[in-house]
């Protein structure tokens, strides 16, 4: 599974900076799901080797503009790429009027099926190899989080062990992967005797806006990856005099490390922090005081900087793609 930040601003996109949106990508490096989708999500995209054939599902955390407002042209650009698949679209229900009023002013005639439903109301949703299901968060309004549960992988052959038996590479191999017996020199071979348990899923988190951080301690129970709004640091929140309904990188991570969840990602900065250390406050700031009440992996995210999340539930980065050419290779 990988994770693509498009966008990791708070409020307004800076120069270097778009508003919220983030891609969650798959062990096959091809299907992927979005949080969010601020205004210029789709020009993110063209930056990144995603597409839009390809999208599974869009998860809206909230109705505010920077969380939202790239939806109508991500939609119609879906449509003129030649996507025919059904499209799930899962929104506060607040939303769901703008969004087809949206697309019919603007005669924008999707050729594929838009499935709308209610973040509200949403039981476990799935698709492919992922289950995602909500957690409610605490904003200036209803807020939600996204948890996307990797599915169990299937069993796999005890190598070492089919060889020390006698058993050849070819056919019977196959058939035991499958779960099923085989006759070999005489005997009746049982697969449970040659299997290792499936790998298990993994878990990642992705938050919208939020002030209290401890309302996620069940869903973090088991989570490989927290993706939380760190928008303020303590000092920059206390000359605004008011946190907006939003988390200090501090409250996160002191969060984080009592939880026990092994990597944290923080985004959604707010565009007083500079990216040149020499000036402040600097993200440098935000990045400090969250190390110092966190021992995990820690990450603040950058615009089209991806990380891959191993199998032994270490976070690494992948090549930031505004640099490089992307990873296309499956690393799963």
């Amino acid at each position: 599974m990988d994770l693509l930040f498009l966008g990791t601003s708070a409020g307004a996109p800076t120069k270097t900076r778009n508003v919220s949106a983030t891609a969650i990508i798959e062990a096959s490096g091809k299907a992927w799901h979005l949080v969010d989708c601020g205004e210029g999500t789709q020009h993110q995209l063209l930056h990144s080797p995603l597409s839009v054939r390809d999208l599974r599902g869009i998860f809206i955390t909230h109705v505010h503009g920077d969380h939202c407002f790239g939806l109508p042209g991500l939609l119609a650009s879906a449509g003129m790429s030649g996507r025919t698949e059904p499209l799930d679209l899962i929104l506060p229900a607040a939303l769901h009027g703008w969004v087809r009023q949206s697309l019919a002013v603007s005669e924008s005639h999707l050729p594929f099926e838009l499935r709308l439903h209610a973040v509200e109301t949403l039981g476990p949703w799935r698709s492919g190899t992922l289950e995602v299901g909500t957690v409610e968060l605490s904003h200036r309004v209803p807020c939600h989080g996204y948890v996307f549960t990797e599915a169990d992988t299937e069993p796999r052959l005890d190598t070492e062990r089919l060889l020390a038996a006698g058993i050849p590479r070819g056919p019977l191999w196959g058939r035991l992967a499958r779960q099923h017996s085989v006759e070999h020199d005489g005997r009746l071979i049982d697969p449970a005797d040659y299997l290792l348990a499936g790998l298990p899923g993994r878990r990642i988190i992705v938050c919208g806006d939020n002030d209290q951080p401890g309302l996620l301690a069940d869903a973090a129970q088991g989570a490989d990856v927290l993706v939380h709004e760190a928008t303020f640091t303590q000092s920059v929140l206390a000359r605004a005099q008011s946190t907006y309904g939003h988390s200090t990188a501090a409250a996160v991570a002191k969060f984080a490390e009592t939880a026990g969840v092994p990597n944290l990602v923080l985004t959604h900065f707010s565009a007083r922090f500079q990216d040149n250390p020499q000036r402040r406050p600097s993200i440098d700031d935000v990045r400090q005081e969250a190390a110092a009440h966190y021992n995990g992996r820690l990450a603040l995210a950058a615009d089209l900087q991806r990380y891959h999340l191993a199998r032994d539930g270490g976070l690494v980065p992948v090549e930031t793609l505004a640099q490089a050419p992307a990873q296309q290779a499956d690393r799963s």
